[in-house]
């Protein structure tokens, strides 16, 4: 079980393994005690401080020496020499008098008549000499185009002279400088469009139109900072598809004004032309200058933004810097947004992508349009399938807007709650159902409106209060809708899973016997009904009575002939299913599957779990380095969502990783927050974590004392 090796890469690495073979060269020429040096240079943001990084961890065996220039002290002489002996003032010991003297002068440590540079040079070499005699030394220089010139012309000596030492240099400079020009250079280059691709992948977890990705990566230039940074505090609906706001970049003041400035400058019909290019999420030229031809701007318009330098126009239009576009958006006024977003609704074909049309058309929209709404709610499944759920969500939401009939709303504010929910936006997903609560709907409506509350609960707090909610709406689907009130059984059962010993009023138990009195009347068949059927049993009458069900509803759940929502829903309940009977290949098999069904449509409610899970699968195989690389993907899908923290994955990789501090400040830090919540679950998994610490760190009373407190719950069936 192993991810992508690429993965194994910190994100501002992605396709950087040229860059890393060259830097792994480097230090494997210095260990046989050949000297050597490398410049790294490119414009901010292509990632060389991250390749210094990589490099000072690929040398563990090194004495590594840093240092980094700074805009502020460049005027300061020696400022960034200091840096180099922070870690190990008592090197100037083995120097000659006359050097040690100079050394000591420039860093401050006695008084004398400024030293000759060249004197000063020599002894920071005979410094790195003597101490590449007990072992190999890196330095490390970043941002060397602000180093103080002192420091820079001794660095740079040292460097050029260094020749029959293990010692190696490695500067990263956005543009080389005299000292350092003549050393040998190393461009860092932007992405190639399939590695900004994979890049863009790692920190947008959510489906992204695939129009709306080849605008971003064009806008970032592939620049890996860029691509990183865009999607930061922008929600899974404003991302998908171009089908929520067309731009929510939140920039800093000085930012905004500076573009308001420059946006300023250019005539009315300019302004006019660059508002519609931002409120377009495609860049399609023909689209843009049929909308243009709408508002009846002509090409001229074009002359000014183009010589300000805030557009291109070629194959696709695209603004110079994201933060231009969202300058541009913000800064106009709504009616000229409705303005822009109609034009647009008109030049789209309706025929090629009548989603986009309506949903401009959504936009141009302030009071309730039966038209636009119906059109909305019949986009909504075909936004699904292009932006997974979050597009669908802001379709249906925006349905909700402008629909004037409270039959009608009321049923489409349900159904977005329900896809706002699987996107993780528990905040929108509340609200929605908060309308639907007023109505009128019917029976069944009703019901799944009371399922779909408790489920809410669950994704935001996963407390010791869903558990009874959920039990009380699935008694009250068996009225209305069999298969309705099993699914949420299933769900009551889940809940209770996780309050464990902390749940009250429903418990594993008293959720398992309930459901066992329902199952009573049917004969299980679907795949859901079989994971139910057999949790109970495992619960009711222990693991030989349970066990065989559960290989059942696992197979179910492998086949192809189970439905996509339906795998969707239950499958990350299966995932922990085979955990609890300790089937290592179905857990690998299934978290795997639903990883990857989640991120195709979108499931961020159901993702962070499925992450969680897929790093147990990780640790019991052995593979550290995936199973951190997943704590920073459920991390990733926590920020773009409403999801409640799930700090379990990274406790339990801390605690294998035997890292102490990390771990009890994670482990306390979850069991405080847990036990308020009403989460025992998490509490069971933080003693399981700390069980396994205290072992590996020798600490075996304490390690014995966690793990009897962990078996001794009754409710934990894995852990």
């Amino acid at each position: 079980m192993t991810l992508d090796p690429r993965r194994q890469l910190s994100g501002l690495l992605y396709g950087r393994e040229n860059e890393c073979q060259v830097l792994d060269a480097l230090l494997a020429a210095t260990r046989e005690g050949d000297a050597s040096a490398i410049c790294l240079h490119g414009e901010p943001g292509i990632g060389k401080t991250e390749l210094l990084n990589y490099a000072v961890d690929s040398a563990s065996d090194f004495r590594v020496l840093r240092t980094a220039g700074t805009e502020a002290e460049m005027e300061l002489a020696y400022a960034s020499l200091q840096e180099f002996f922070r870690p190990d003032p008592s090197a100037l010991g083995r120097l000659p008098g006359p050097q040690r003297k100079a050394l000591e002068t420039v860093l401050g440590r006695q008084a004398g008549v400024a030293p000759d540079p060249m004197l000063v040079g020599l002894a920071l070499l005979n410094v790195l000499s003597a101490l590449s005699a007990e072992r190999p030394v890196l330095c490390v220089v970043d941002d060397a185009q602000w180093l103080d010139s002192s420091s820079a012309q001794v660095i740079g000596f040292a460097a050029r002279h260094a020749s029959k030492d293990a010692v190696a240099f490695l500067f990263a400079a956005r543009r080389l400088t005299d000292e350092i020009r003549g050393l040998p250079q190393l461009a860092v280059g932007v992405l190639g469009d399939l590695d900004a691709r994979a890049l863009l992948a790692t920190v947008l977890p959510d489906r992204l139109d695939d129009r709306v990705v080849d605008r971003v990566i064009a806008e970032t230039h592939g620049n890996p900072l860029a691509i990183l940074e865009l999607p930061k505090g922008l929600s899974p609906a404003q991302l998908a598809g171009g089908f929520g706001l067309p731009v929510a970049v939140t920039l800093a003041d000085q930012i905004e004004e500076s573009y308001r400035r420059r946006l300023a400058r250019l005539p009315v019909e300019s302004r006019r032309l660059l508002l519609i290019v931002a409120a377009d999420p495609t860049g399609n030229p023909e689209i843009i200058w049929r909308a243009a031809d709408e508002l009846g701007i002509d090409e001229e318009a074009a002359d000014a933004v183009e010589k300000e330098g805030l557009i291109e126009f070629g194959e696709r239009v695209v603004f110079h810097h994201p933060l231009v576009r969202s300058a541009v958006y913000n800064t106009a006024s709504p009616k000229d947004r409705r303005e822009v977003h109609r034009a647009l609704g008109q030049a789209t074909d309706p025929n090629f992508d009548p989603d986009r049309r309506v949903w401009h058309f959504a936009q141009a929209t302030i009071r309730p349009n039966k038209g636009v709404a119906d059109e909305l709610e019949a986009s909504a499944e075909r936004a699904q399938s292009r932006g997974g759920f979050a597009a669908a969500g802001a379709f249906l939401e925006r349905s909700v807007g402008l629909t004037s009939d409270p039959e009608r709303r009321a049923v489409r504010a349900l159904r977005a709650a329900e896809a706002k929910l699987q996107a993780g936006a528990l905040d929108s997903a509340a609200a929605l159902a908060a309308v639907a609560e007023r109505g009128p709907l019917n029976a069944l409506e009703q019901a799944q409106l009371d399922a779909l509350m408790g489920q809410i609960a669950f994704a935001r707090n996963r407390g010791n209060e869903v558990s009874p909610l959920l039990l009380k709406a699935a008694s009250r689907l068996e009225q209305v809708d069999a298969d309705l009130a099993l699914e949420t059984y299933l769900d009551a059962l889940n809940a209770a899973i996780f309050s464990g010993s902390l749940a009250t009023e429903a418990d594993l138990h008293v959720v398992a016997m309930a459901a066992r009195a329902a199952l009573g009347s049917v004969h299980p068949v679907r795949a859901q009904d079989l994971l139910l059927d057999g949790l109970t049993l495992l619960i009711t009458d222990g693991y030989k009575s349970g066990t065989a069900v559960l290989k059942k509803a696992v197979r179910k759940f492998m086949s192809d002939d189970m439905g996509g929502e339906d795998r969707l829903r239950w499958l990350w309940l299966a995932c922990g299913a085979v955990g609890f009977i300790w089937d290592y290949e179905g857990w690998d098999a299934l978290t795997a599957q639903l990883e990857q069904l989640a991120k195709d449509v979108g499931a961020l409610s159901i993702l962070p779990m499925t992450l969680s899970m897929r790093v147990g699968v990780c640790l019991l195989a052995g593979e550290m380095a995936d199973a951190a690389f997943l704590v920073d993907q459920v991390q990733i899908v926590t920020d773009a969502s409403d999801n409640t923290r799930l700090p379990n994955a990274a406790l339990t990789v801390a605690a294998f990783r035997g890292d102490e501090p990390e771990a009890r400040k994670l482990i306390d830090a979850t069991t405080k927050d847990s036990w308020a919540r009403g989460e025992g679950m998490a509490i069971t998994v933080a003693l399981w974590a700390k069980a396994v610490l205290c072992n590996g760190r020798g600490h075996y009373e304490e390690a014995l004392e966690a793990a009897r407190e962990a078996v001794s719950d009754r409710d934990n069936l894995w852990f």
